[in-house]
């Protein structure tokens, strides 16, 4: 059984789930869409997110829970209080998602996988290399030929100077600048050896 893991402030995650039995969660574009701004509702608030990919069957997003300063609670709330809302936070998500869908598609139940996963980034090789295996999962699924082409990920909002939710200067500044950050993408050819131990249960 996996060990529950909290989402404790100022901390990073990899956070990631998929549809019952692998059932589609996008049926039409419009839906990837809806997604986002459920998530934009219910996370932004209490997260910063840094790479997101959503693919027709799973998701990943890569975030950062906001210090408690940041957090608009009450004084009484606590580091414990923050790991229960922010689990709860996710519930609403998927569960205001599945209800759009249920309606939409005239379709009873659940439609994500009972827990969603999450795993503490604790390296700043971890970090780098998840954004890259965020972005590059399209490819890796054998859904594309060319990652970059994919419309639902976060890869081009980072190269963007359009307005966003998204930490782009962050991640361009750990990248050190947009022509690293693409370099970077284009030239690691699916290398995760360096990670592979922490996302081998990725392969939803």
């Amino acid at each position: 059984m996996q060990q529950t893991v909290f989402l404790e402030p100022d901390k990073f995650y990899h956070v990631y789930t998929r549809g019952n039995n692998k059932e589609s969660i996008f049926k039409d574009e419009a839906n990837y869409f809806h997604f986002l701004q459920l998530f934009r509702k219910y996370i932004s608030p209490y997260a910063n997110t840094y790479a997101y990919c959503l693919l027709p069957n799973h998701i990943h997003f890569l975030i950062q829970v906001k210090p408690e300063a940041q957090i608009d609670l009450q004084k009484e709330d606590t580091t414990q209080i923050i790991r229960n809302k922010l689990q709860r936070q996710f519930s609403h998500l998927f569960n205001a998602y599945t209800k759009a869908i249920n309606k939409r598609y005239n379709r009873t139940g659940s439609l994500f996988q009972e827990r969603f996963r999450r795993k503490e980034i604790t390296s700043e090789l971890y970090f780098t290399r998840l954004i890259y295996y965020i972005h590059f999962n399209p490819q890796h699924h054998g859904l594309i030929d060319n990652f970059s082409d994919w419309p639902y990920s976060s890869y081009h909002s980072i190269l963007s100077k359009s307005k966003t939710l998204l930490h782009r200067d962050d991640v361009l500044k750990w990248f050190s600048s947009r022509d690293w950050y693409r370099k970077f993408h284009e030239e690691n050819a699916a290398d995760f050896s360096s990670i592979a131990p922490l996302i081998e249960e990725d392969d939803l």
